[in-house]
């Protein structure tokens, strides 16, 4: 089996090959893919170094049975008839596809069985938020029509990737050198603090955070929760 992650050098893709890494699948090749910034890196896997390709319109997905995709929505876009245009599956990681109707949104422990159906060849993930809370929320569905679910969620500065790690980790270090902290990624100060809304509001006065969990819940569960 040949297996590909776009964007290997990002939080999500060190993450994917951690846990490949760790998990016996029958990896016959793996092939790391990336943006010019990321290009020439490399990582070891499984006793070998493996290097960064440029991410390119070309056959490099030639003969590719997964690509493992996390370098965001717009790139996910622009490389998605690329990635799949010699049959490769690609699970992607952005927004890009969530409520595409030709595209299944799966969380495994959920609704697996919906990824049998793909015609573009893609299958998406959700909301990182969403994913832990429809696992719960199925096993009560099962006893129950749920109806209604009120949520809060705490976030983490990882969601928004590892540019915003660092400025927490940098931001952490200038206060505890008497310094002004660098905010640049997030609006505010995110050390020793907690900034109260997530992503843009939109005309119903929820943010954008707020109805992608509400649009990718009624996917995932096939309800009208």
């Amino acid at each position: 089996m040949r297996i590909a992650i776009v964007g290997a050098s990002g939080a999500v893709g060190q993450e994917f090959l951690r846990i490949l890494e760790q998990r016996a699948l029958p990896i016959d090749e793996l092939l790391l893919f990336g943006s010019e910034r990321s290009a020439g890196r490399t990582y070891r896997f499984r006793g070998r170094e493996l290097t960064v390709k440029l991410l390119q319109h070309n056959d490099d997905f030639r003969g590719v049975d997964f690509a493992l995709v996390s370098a965001g929505a717009g790139t996910s876009r622009e490389f998605a008839g690329t990635i799949t245009r010699h049959g490769t599956v690609m699970i992607d990681n952005s927004s890009a596809f969530r409520m595409d109707e030709e595209v299944p949104l799966v969380v495994p422990e959920v609704n697996a069985a919906d990824a049998k159906n793909a015609p573009r060849r893609i299958i998406a993930n959700p909301n990182c938020t969403t994913i832990q809370m429809v696992v719960a929320l199925q096993a009560i569905e099962r006893l129950s029509h749920i109806r209604r679910a009120h949520v809060a969620t705490y976030q983490s500065a990882s969601g928004a990737g590892a540019a915003a790690m660092d400025e927490l980790t940098a931001q952490h270090a200038a206060l505890a050198g008497g310094a002004e902290p660098p905010v640049s990624k997030f609006a505010f100060q995110l050390a020793y603090n907690v900034i109260p809304h997530i992503d843009i509001f939109q005309d119903n006065d929820y943010t954008k955070e707020e109805m992608k969990m509400y649009h990718e819940t009624r996917k995932i569960m096939h309800s009208d929760i």
